[in-house]
């Protein structure tokens, strides 16, 4: 009778196990609502991006896709929530750059390890960076500036997402680049928040997303100096690059990709990876991405496991070299 018991509770437990793989080979995923995860506030690029292409995944699904804007502590609440949430394929969590290859390197408590903590899915898009003003600041160009926080030593306040973040680590190379003394004010949200604060003229100027400061540019409200791609964005095609302006090895930018939590089966992490890059390349979709900056790059799991791997490794070496922690 014991060993009955034995065999039943064992018998039990592996179809508890085998659930969500049977669910699926059935064809029932997804058979309700799938939430993803955006771990910054409205407003910035990841938010863009999880706006634009959400629709058309949940077309491609049948299923409502919601977003969840989990900000605070620089993207790390949304990024742990996503960590633990159930890995059923109903939590997807659209990270990006500074939450899993950067934050990483700035905040030596993390709870996450984006490698042992999620599934790589796809990446997304990419996108370049911009260095915006505020109108009434007089400086037109980078040579400008720099010449400008030179003669005014710590009377510039520059604006980031935050201060662990690749923003920030921008700002910090071309400062210590030229000897620059400047201020940093850190806001908290993502780029959104601190693209609105340098509208208002609390800050005279940052780096920021394309996605974050593009309306802003196109509607007279900030001025662009530089762009930080290795060729010009069609966008603001008028704009010279960083290394137009003399910096020959200063190209960056920003890409979003999509991550389950780790022990997601296989077969659902294939259908996301197949159905976001439907979406992300349906005409209507890749011309609203292309309309905020963005530049389509769907990638299969390895691509994007393995690019987190590597940029994991280059922004630890790079704040380490630059000085930077988490304020």
């Amino acid at each position: 009778m014991k060993s009955m018991r034995v065999r039943l509770t064992a018998l039990v437990a592996a179809a508890v196990t085998l659930c969500p793989l049977m669910a699926f080979g059935q064809g029932a995923y997804p058979g309700r609502t799938v939430r993803m995860i955006v771990p910054f506030a409205p407003g910035g690029a990841s938010d863009f991006v999880g706006r634009i292409i959400s629709p058309r995944m949940s077309e491609l699904l049948g299923q409502q896709i919601v977003i969840e804007n989990r900000a605070g502590a620089a993207g790390n609440i949304g990024m742990e929530a996503a960590a633990k949430a159930a890995p059923d394929g109903y939590t997807v969590y659209l990270g990006n750059i500074g939450t899993v290859a950067i934050n990483p390197a700035v905040f030596p408590n993390l709870a996450v390890n984006p490698l042992r903590d999620f599934i790589a899915v796809t990446q997304v898009v990419d996108v370049q960076d911009v260095l915006v003003a505020n109108p009434s600041f007089a400086p037109g160009s980078v040579k400008e500036f720099v010449a400008h926080a030179r003669a005014n030593p710590g009377k510039l306040n520059y604006g980031s997402p935050g201060s662990g973040s690749q923003n920030r680590l921008e700002m910090e190379l071309l400062r210590k680049a030229e000897s620059l003394d400047m201020v940093h004010i850190p806001y908290k949200g993502g780029a959104g928040p601190a693209a609105t604060a340098l509208v208002a003229g609390e800050v005279q100027v940052m780096f920021t997303t394309m996605p974050s400061a593009v309306g802003f540019i196109q509607g007279g409200r900030l001025k662009s100096l530089a762009t930080t791609g290795a060729k010009r964005n069609e966008q603001l095609a008028s704009v010279p690059t960083m290394v137009e302006s003399g910096y020959a090895d200063f190209v960056t930018s920003s890409w979003q990709g999509v991550f389950v939590p780790a022990g997601t089966p296989r077969e659902i992490v294939a259908r996301l990876n197949a159905e976001i890059a439907k979406a992300a390349n349906a005409p209507d979709v890749r011309e609203k991405l292309v309309a905020q900056g963005f530049t389509v790059l769907a990638s299969s799991p390895e691509e994007l496991n393995r690019t987190t791997r590597d940029q994991l490794e280059r922004y630890g070496r790079l704040f380490k070299q630059a000085g930077i922690k988490a304020d």
